[in-house]
């Protein structure tokens, strides 16, 4: 069933589920995966994925970014796992949420796109552009009763791995610990991020201490006036503090076993 436009994804999902259905399957983006999550949570139905999005981070994360037919025949072996999800601002994300430069950019794409400029291009220009121009705002950050002040490049909270370009963020989060990973990517010069960026698409290695990952559960961001942040992509806007927290084994999911 095709949806008619934002929030009908979650409309359906929830009627499925009350109707005893075993899973729904979101084709679509991350946006659309997001969204029939939000109908599933709490409930026996278990979500499905077939990526047909642009970025694609949560099917990436579930081994789902394959051609349709390879992917349903995929689905039809996988079993539901019941899984974390995220909230920030009391809004679910599934996959990573957070403030810095990625959000800066999510947001000034989005304002462009009501101009009518939108595509690859005109995001990796705009990208490029803050990259070089960027100055991390300081934060008060408060994690499970410890208070910290950070000036970030970017604060991740991150329930899986990897964006959408396979830029693992957190190769050590998982879906099913209970916990989100806290990745702060710290400021440096130019040339230290540009040698280090190359890591960030490995499993593990991480050089010149540009990052520190922290397993959190509660967490509040407090900066005075806008905070610009996203969710699983999409930004978003707060004022004055952001609250991030992890419902451990809320969502059943058509995966692999973590710990298989």
């Amino acid at each position: 069933m095709l949806t008619q436009g934002p929030s009908h994804a979650t409309t359906l999902a929830r009627a499925a589920a009350m109707q005893g259905a075993q899973a729904v399957v979101a084709v679509g983006g991350d946006g659309t995966i997001n969204e029939t999550a939000q109908g599933l949570v709490g409930t026996q139905t278990a979500l499905g994925v077939i990526a047909r999005g642009s970025g694609n981070g949560f099917a990436r994360e579930l081994g789902m970014l394959l051609p349709l037919e390879k992917a349903v025949a995929r689905l039809a072996k996988l079993r539901p796992v019941l899984c974390d999800v995220g909230y920030a601002n009391k809004e679910l994300f599934l996959n990573l949420a957070g403030v810095g430069i990625e959000a800066v950019i999510a947001w000034q794409f989005m304002e462009q796109g009501k101009t009518g400029k939108r595509g690859m291009w005109p995001y990796f220009k705009m990208g490029a552009q803050t990259a070089w121009t960027y100055q991390p705002q300081p934060l008060r950050v408060t994690y499970d009763g410890i208070v910290s002040e950070m000036s970030p490049l970017t604060l991740v909270f991150a329930n899986g791995r990897q964006y959408g370009s396979n830029f693992k963020i957190a190769p050590q989060a998982s879906l099913t610990d209970g916990y989100l990973d806290m990745v702060e990517v710290k400021n440096g010069s130019k040339l230290k991020l540009l040698l280090g960026a190359p890591f960030f698409f490995t499993n593990k290695y991480r050089p010149f201490g540009l990052t520190q990952v922290r397993a959190v559960q509660h967490a509040v961001v407090e900066k005075a006036g806008d905070i610009i942040y996203h969710i699983d992509g999409e930004p978003r806007k707060t004022q004055d503090k952001l609250t991030f927290e992890i419902n451990p084994k809320s969502l059943y999911v058509l995966m692999e076993n973590e710990n298989a």
